[in-house]
């Protein structure tokens, strides 16, 4: 399979496969029926599938989450929309309290094959409660896995594997990248495997969804001064691939990691805690961690692109980290 596709595209086809291979697959969520969802990342789905197995809800995040729930230990696999993942706290303690436990707490009798939907990020000008990317929230919740693809094909593969996981699985789509284009492919990509998107010798760089892109970006600009970077996208936080960021910390001696969350509590610290535990004896020099400014996101986008890591930020902490 290989065609260009959106970003948007590849959700909508990989509900749809889903849908249409296993009558189990239900899709709730605000507006994401005839509306097509507010991204229009559902469009199509309620009339090719019909009202009852693509289910608009109120707004009501709690009820969403309860429902999945409720529908995953009943025997379906229902994927559920948070529109904003910023809302992910007003259903939180459904999530990090019972969807995640209840499997352990039935000692195994009970799977929970529920995934949740969430489009985060910034860059789009939507303000402080509309613009976070909260993977991080999440991070240290035993029994969630968590999915951040930045490409077409990565967003393909990891909602197909997220919906057919027996764990509850929580997908989280940049609203900046629905638009982007790329080639969609069907591998049966699985869950907790990182890329090596570019390779390098002098500076191992980890980035997630529209980080990657800049990151690459910078990665660019800075080939044209004879550093060479490898950049890892490592596609899920938790389950994470230590071991591809570990091999290339190995023969670059240098770790960068880029997020768009503040760094405070986030899965860029956790990877260099862990690459300074596993791997100390592998790095010449002291690890960094570009994140956005610890502020709320600000709706001007002047302020906002300011707040966090651009093109020129992430070249300027790689060099450091090169000259460190």
């Amino acid at each position: 399979m290989s065609d260009a596709i959106t970003y948007r595209e590849a959700v909508i086809r990989a509900l749809g496969d889903e849908l249409e291979a296993d009558e189990r697959v239900v899709l709730i969520g605000e507006d994401v029926g005839a509306a097509g969802g507010v991204f229009k990342a559902t469009e199509g789905l309620h009339a090719r599938f019909g009202g009852v197995r693509v289910r608009d809800t109120p707004i009501a995040e709690q009820a969403i989450v309860g429902t999945v729930l409720g529908a995953a230990v009943s025997g379906l696999r229902p994927v559920g929309e948070i529109m904003f993942a910023d809302f992910a706290g007003v259903c939180y303690d459904q999530i990090v309290n019972q969807m995640a436990k209840y499997r352990f707490q039935s000692g195994g009798q009970t799977t929970v094959p529920a995934t949740l939907r969430m489009a985060g990020g910034g860059s789009l000008g939507f303000g402080a409660q509309h613009s976070q990317c909260v993977e991080n929230w999440f991070l240290q919740t035993p029994g969630l896995k968590l999915c951040l693809p930045a490409t077409p094909a990565d967003a393909y593969t990891l909602l197909r594997a997220a919906i057919r996981d027996d764990d509850p699985v929580i997908v989280f789509e940049h609203k900046a990248l629905y638009g982007i284009r790329g080639e969609l492919r069907d591998d049966g990509l699985p869950i907790g495997a990182a890329e090596v998107v570019r390779e390098g010798g002098d500076v191992t760089v980890v980035a997630t969804q529209l980080m990657r892109h800049r990151a690459m970006e910078a990665a660019e600009q800075l080939a044209a001064e004879g550093v060479s970077c490898e950049v890892i996208d490592p596609r899920t936080i938790a389950p994470l691939d230590t071991a591809t960021i570990l091999t290339s910390v190995g023969h670059t001696g240098r770790l960068v990691c880029v997020q768009e969350a503040p760094a405070a509590g986030s899965w860029g610290q956790a990877v260099i805690a862990t690459v300074a535990v596993a791997g100390f004896e592998l790095l010449d020099a002291q690890p960094a961690l570009i994140a956005a400014d610890p502020i709320p996101v600000a709706y001007a986008r002047t302020l906002e692109e300011a707040t966090l890591p651009s093109v020129e930020r992430i070249a300027a902490g790689i060099r450091s980290a090169i000259d460190a």
